[in-house]
């Protein structure tokens, strides 16, 4: 110390602490109540961002009270250079995840709007934090006198290393990079594999790529694997899509009713039913003389994939209860079976001859034997 601690040093002291104590809770009632405002706004981003400083803001108070302390109470130079370097560690790091916090929510909602789904793809979030985390982590090093030199050609020399032990992690992870950025899949698009995976996709993260299915059910699937394979998009290039449903009805029917009413029953569909296109122009189209009917083709749109079970179920509902208002008939494939009654000819067996007895066996006297 470069002179005696007094009582007006320690009194000066906590002053500054209380100050800062206080500021900070002053500060972070004003911050919930800028949330609140900003909640109430149309763009996403203020929400982040205040909710961010809430978390820098009053860190930021505490270290000033105590920075503020420090320089009333008689430090030596060793001393008083220690506590502002740890100080101004403390607040880089907290600027330093506040930062990162900020920039990882500002892509997340970035990727939500591009998306259109509550899901994200969270590769690029957390690549964003990583990065940001980093830099901050090599800025406290250099603020605390570590030379960070010898650090980064450790890191580019173990690089390769590293490299080649996770070769399946950096391969999933350049896969997952590759499939957003070439905008082929995205959170909340339908997906189906060849191999016969299917459902929406919920998250693209840095190793796999998670599809939830019509049953509720998650399947995760490596991002290798996806980029990998045939796939069929269901939201590429829209997500409208039309559904065919196959009737058939009998040769004694009218064909140009039977197109009337079909096509009234799926204007009915597409107006009611939740996914339907009430825009969408009805087609129905002949195409095959079958065993027992004419069979034709029932065009209805649909507004995504998953809509395409209701719209079907209530067409069928509603166009069989049509039929059989109008007696349209939709007749069954039969059979004709021709049974000939009487007997069978039965082919005449040939009988084999019964074997004749063999003749006795020759025998000879014994010799020595009685006459």
């Amino acid at each position: 110390m470069n002179r005696d601690l007094t009582l007006h040093d320690v009194l000066v002291a906590g002053i500054a602490v209380a100050a800062g104590l206080a500021a900070a809770l002053v500060l972070r009632v004003i911050l919930k109540w800028l949330g609140e405002r900003a909640d109430k706004t149309r763009w996403g981003g203020d929400d982040i961002i205040v909710a961010a400083l809430r978390a820098l803001v009053p860190w930021g108070a505490i270290t000033g009270g105590a920075a503020v302390a420090a320089s009333v109470l008689p430090l030596n130079a060793r001393v008083e250079r220690n506590v502002t370097m740890t100080l101004t560690a403390v607040l880089i790091m907290a600027a330093t995840l506040t930062v990162a916090r900020i920039v990882a929510g500002l892509v997340q909602a970035l990727a939500d709007s591009r998306s259109g789904v509550a899901g994200s793809a969270t590769i690029f979030v957390n690549i964003t934090r990583v990065v940001v985390s980093a830099i901050g982590f090599l800025i406290v090093l250099e603020t605390l006198g570590v030379s960070i030199a010898p650090l980064l050609t450790a890191l580019g020399v173990g690089g390769l290393a590293v490299a080649l032990a996770l070769q399946d992690t950096l391969a999933n992870l350049f896969a997952g990079v590759h499939i957003l950025a070439s905008r082929t899949v995205q959170p909340g698009h339908y997906i189906r594999l060849s191999s016969g995976e299917e459902g929406y996709v919920v998250d693209i993260n840095w190793r796999n790529t998670v599809v939830r299915t019509l049953s509720e059910n998650l399947v995760i699937i490596p991002n290798t694997k996806l980029s990998g394979t045939n796939m069929t998009n269901y939201h590429r290039p829209e997500r409208l899509m039309t559904l065919n449903v196959q009737v058939g009805v009998g040769y004694d029917s009218d064909l140009d009713h039977v197109e009337r009413v079909t096509t009234e029953v799926v204007e009915s569909v597409m107006a009611d039913v939740a996914g339907g296109l009430p825009d969408h122009e009805p087609a129905v189209r002949f195409h095959t003389f079958g065993d027992s009917r004419i069979g034709f083709t029932v065009i209805l749109g649909v507004g995504e994939f998953s809509d395409q079970y209701r719209i079907k179920h209530e067409f069928i509902k509603r166009l069989h209860r049509r039929y059989r208002a109008e007696g349209i008939t939709v007749p069954a494939p039969t059979r004709n079976i021709a049974v000939q009654q009487g007997e069978l000819p039965i082919p005449h067996q040939r009988i084999a001859p019964e074997p004749t007895a063999a003749p006795p066996a020759h025998r000879s006297p014994a010799v020595g034997g009685s006459l």
